[in-house]
C-alpha cells in the first residue's frame, strides 16, 4: 500500500532568501497543492542493502572521509545523581557580573550543569572582551608612535633644506598642533581589509580574529597584526586590489551563493589544473607561482572587503574544495605553491574560514593531507570536513541549500546566465530522499487554469523519470508529458519542462529507483498565469 504524505510546496530549506509566499503572485501560488507519494518499485536491479548515514562533522583530530566512514553511535549519558540540595541553592543564589545575573533562579527542568555552563560562558566572554581592550590599547599606542606606518624613516633637520632663500621651509617640529594633526592623519591611513583601525566597532571584530589565531595571547596577537600590516605594505595589497590580473583562473576559484548561515561560498576547483596549459601558467616556475599567488590573494582581498565586520555580521567565508581530477601528490610545483600559499594565508588572514569542505576526495589525498598537516593549526584543522565522490552532494546539502549549489556539484543553481531564465537563487528547492527499490511521485494539484514550469534532477540519476497530466474530469484523457525513460549519469543533469493546464487536474512527476542505493531527488516549480 502506498505511503501517502501531504507535502505543501514550496517547503524551502532554512535560508535568508525570500520565498514564493513573499512575492506578489500570491493568488496564483494558492491555486495548487502538493502530495508526495512513495510506493514499491516494480523492478529491482540490485540487492537492497542498508546505507550508512553521513558521519558527524569533523571538528578535530585526523581527517575522515565521509564516503568510507561508518555511522557512529551516540554515547549514552549516565543518569545524573540526585541534586536536590544543589538545585535549591541555585534557585536562591544570585551573583551579578557586568549586569549579567549568574546563578539566578532556573526552571526545575534544568540541572545545575546548565548554570555552570552559563557562568563559564559568561566568564570566557568577559575575558575575551578584556583581551580585546588590551590589544586595542597596544594598537593605539603603536599608531600614535607611527610604528604601523612602515614608511621610510622621517627626514632629519639637516635633510630639510629650503628650495630658495625666498621660500623658507615650514618648521613643523615647532608646531605642536600641526604635529597632532599629522599623527591623526597617519592613524587614518592605518587600515586593514578596507577597515580603518580604531575608528568604529569593526576594529573589535578584526582584533578578535588575531586573538583567536593566537589563543587569546595579547602580545602574540599584537606581534601577528604588526607583521601582517608590515607584509601588506611590502606586498602592496592596496595597489594589488585595483590591478588587472586577467581572468584565466576564474574557473579555478569562484564565489557562488551562500550557505545556510549566510556565509558566502567560495569554490576551489583543483581539477582545472589537470589541463597542462593551465597548470604550466600557474606553477611552471617561481615567477609564475608568484603571479598565481598574487592573483589568489587579490581574489581573497576583494571577497573579504565585501564581508560585514560589524559585531554580529558575517565576517567569514565557507570554502568548498573540489578535488575531482586534481593533480596527484607527485607534482612538485604544486606542493611548493601550496606550502607557500598556506604560510601567507595562515599568517596574514586569520579566522576567515567558517568551514573547509573537501569533496570528491581521492584515495591519495589523505597522504597529502598528512604532509601539509604540520603547517596547519589545530583550530584550522578542526574546521575540515571530507567527503568522497558518492557523498559529496549530500555533504554539501547539509551546509548549503540545493538552490545555491551549482549544477556541477549536484544542485540546481546555474551561474548567472540566460540559459535558465525561469529560476534564480531566490526560488527554493525541495529535496526528497528516494529509498532503494521504491517509486516517489510528486503530485502537483492544480485548481485553476495556468502554466506550470518545473525543473527536476536526481543526483547521479540511475533512475527512471516520467511526467504526466491527469485531469479531474472522468471522461478526460491522461496526457503524457515525459515518457518514462531511464536516466544515466551521463545524461543532462537537470530536466526542465512546462505544461499549459487548460482544465483542472494534477501533474504527476514520478521517479523510479530500482537500485539498492538511496537517491536525492531535487525539484522546484512555478505557477504562471496565461497572461505572463
Amino acid at each position: 500500500m502506498a505511503d501517502e504524505t501531504p507535502n505543501p510546496h514550496p517547503e524551502p530549506p532554512p535560508s535568508d532568501q525570500p520565498t514564493d509566499k513573499d512575492k506578489s503572485a500570491a493568488p496564483v501560488q494558492a491555486s495548487f497543492s502538493v502530495v508526495v507519494t512513495e510506493s514499491a518499485s516494480e523492478v529491482v536491479t540490485e540487492k537492497e542493502e542498508s546505507q550508512p548515514q553521513p558521519p558527524p562533522v569533523v571538528e578535530s583530530g585526523p581527517p575522515a572521509v565521509v564516503e568510507e566512514a561508518e555511522e557512529e553511535k551516540e554515547e549514552e549519558v549516565p543518569p545524573e545523581p540526585p541534586v536536590a540540595a544543589a538545585e535549591a541553592e541555585a534557585k536562591t543564589s544570585a551573583t551579578k557580573e557586568d549586569g549579567v545575573a549568574v546563578g539566578s533562579e532556573l526552571p526545575e527542568s534544568k540541572q545545575p550543569e546548565s548554570l555552570v555552563k552559563l557562568a563559564n560562558k559568561e566568564i570566557k566572554a568577559l575575558e575575551h572582551r578584556k583581551t580585546v581592550q588590551e590589544l586595542k590599547q597596544l594598537v593605539q599606542e603603536a599608531i600614535n608612535s607611527n610604528r604601523f606606518t612602515f614608511a621610510q624613516p622621517p627626514q632629519t633637520k639637516q635633510e630639510i633644506t629650503p628650495a630658495a632663500p625666498s621660500e623658507p621651509t615650514p618648521r613643523i617640529e615647532e608646531n605642536p598642533e600641526k604635529e597632532a594633526q599629522e599623527v591623526a592623519k597617519e592613524a587614518e591611513e592605518v587600515s586593514i581589509w578596507g577597515v580603518p583601525l580604531l575608528k568604529d566597532d569593526r576594529t573589535d571584530v578584526i582584533l578578535l580574529k588575531f586573538l583567536q589565531a593566537r589563543d587569546f595571547k595579547v602580545k602574540d596577537a599584537f606581534v601577528m597584526i604588526s607583521n601582517t600590516l608590515k607584509w601588506r605594505k611590502e606586498f602592496g595589497i592596496d595597489a594589488l586590489v585595483d590591478e588587472d590580473l586577467g581572468d584565466e583562473w576564474d574557473k579555478v576559484v569562484f564565489m557562488h551563493g551562500c550557505d545556510r548561515n549566510g556565509h558566502p561560498v567560495c569554490y576551489n576547483a583543483y581539477g582545472e589544473f589537470q589541463n597542462k596549459d593551465v597548470y604550466a601558467k600557474a606553477f611552471e616556475d617561481d615567477e609564475k607561482r608568484s603571479n598565481f599567488l598574487r592573483w589568489r590573494i587579490q581574489f581573497l582581498e576583494k571577497s573579504i572587503r565585501k564581508l560585514d565586520f560589524s559585531p554580529g555580521g558575517i565576517s567569514t567565508i565557507f570554502q568548498v574544495n573540489d578535488l575531482k581530477n586534481s593533480p596527484g601528490p607527485g607534482k612538485r610545483e604544486l606542493r611548493l605553491a601550496t606550502k607557500q600559499a598556506l604560510h601567507v594565508l595562515q599568517d596574514n588572514y586569520p579566522e576567515f574560514v567558517a568551514k573547509q569542505v573537501f569533496i570528491n576526495v581521492p584515495w591519495w589525498y589523505l597522504a597529502f593531507y598528512t604532509m601539509i598537516s604540520p603547517f596547519l593549526t589545530m583550530r584550522t584543522k578542526s574546521k575540515f570536513i571530507f567527503a568522497g565522490p558518492s557523498k559529496s552532494a549530500a555533504t554539501l546539502f547539509k551546509y548549503v541549500s540545493p538552490e545555491f549549489v551549482p549544477v556541477q556539484y549536484g544542485g540546481l543553481s546555474v551561474d548567472y546566465c540566460d540559459c535558465n531564465p525561469e529560476f534564480s537563487l531566490s526560488d527554493p528547492v525541495t529535496a526528497v530522499t528516494v529509498k532503494p527499490a521504491t517509486k516517489q511521485t510528486v503530485e502537483i494539484i492544480i485548481y485553476e487554469k495556468c502554466i506550470l514550469v518545473w525543473e527536476l534532477r536526481v543526483v547521479g540519476w540511475e533512475v527512471s523519470y516520467s511526467a504526466e497530466f491527469v485531469p479531474n474530469a472522468e471522461d478526460g484523457y491522461t496526457v503524457v508529458i515525459h515518457k518514462a525513460r531511464k536516466k544515466t549519469p551521463t545524461d543532462e543533469p537537470v530536466v526542465s519542462n512546462s505544461f499549459k493546464v487548460a482544465e483542472l487536474g494534477k501533474i504527476l512527476l514520478t521517479v523510479d529507483n530500482p537500485t539498492s542505493k538511496k537517491k536525492n531527488l531535487l525539484y522546484r516549480f512555478k505557477i504562471k498565469s496565461f497572461l505572463d
